[in-house]
């Protein structure tokens, strides 16, 4: 893929708050920002690091991930193209609070805390923009919260699957178009991998989904979604 785009005629920033941007914005932008390569399993961003910068995803998926107490990892959410990480680091002045790691290859672009910082502050719909997604972020953690609280790993586990198909997409044999291993799973319903295991193979006996090693293939939708409303 060809690395030395620029900003200007890239349709990912219309998926973000980068699609507010007047081109003159954009231009200056695009002369600044940095194309990275992003290897499956690398890691972008750890939680703890002083961020020089935003970083934009043109292509691929990501996990957010935060280390527990006990030292397990936590998966806090999923991302794939159009997002923007690091922004609540960048505009907060704080450190990351999450890791980001690729769970494909993936084109990310680099984009100067700087240039972050002088359009957040000129430009009121970019600012606007930016605070209406550090909401969404909020929001989505609420209702992780909530979840975690009120739903058992049974129904976590279903409202889950239908989560990844929704925001992965399916491939052309209708699996969910993203690889997470057993232990991914668990860590993002809260639970021990052995347990995610066994609920997978209940799953499938059930007639819910068909496994064809680490894909998943959605079979039967509206009883999946019946589960995650505890029937």
């Amino acid at each position: 893929m060809d690395m030395h785009h620029n900003c200007e005629s890239c349709i990912i920033r219309e998926l973000n708050s980068l699609g507010s941007i007047p081109s003159e914005d954009i231009s200056n932008i695009s002369k600044h920002k940095i194309p990275i390569h992003v290897k499956r399993g690398e890691v972008i961003f750890s939680e703890g690091a002083s961020l020089k910068g935003v970083y934009c995803l043109r292509n691929g998926k990501c996990k957010l991930t935060k280390l527990a107490p006990n030292g397990k990892e936590q998966i806090v959410r999923f991302i794939s193209k159009g997002e923007l990480v690091g922004h609540r680091s960048i505009i907060s002045n704080s450190v990351a609070h999450l890791t980001v790691t690729a769970l494909e290859e993936m084109d990310v672009c680099f984009i100067p805390k700087q240039d972050i910082l002088e359009l957040f502050k000129k430009n009121t719909e970019f600012s606007l923009q930016i605070t209406k997604a550090l909401a969404r972020d909020l929001d989505d953690a609420n209702s992780s919260i909530a979840n975690m609280a009120q739903k058992n790993v049974r129904e976590r586990l279903a409202e889950s699957l239908l989560f990844f198909e929704k925001i992965f997409g399916v491939d052309n044999e209708g699996y969910i178009a993203v690889t997470l291993t057993r232990e991914e799973i668990a860590n993002a319903i809260g639970t021990a991998t052995e347990s995610t295991i066994r609920l997978l193979s209940d799953f499938k006996k059930g007639g819910y989904i068909i496994l064809s090693g680490k894909k998943i293939k959605l079979k039967e939708k509206v009883k999946l979604q019946q589960l995650t409303e505890g029937y």
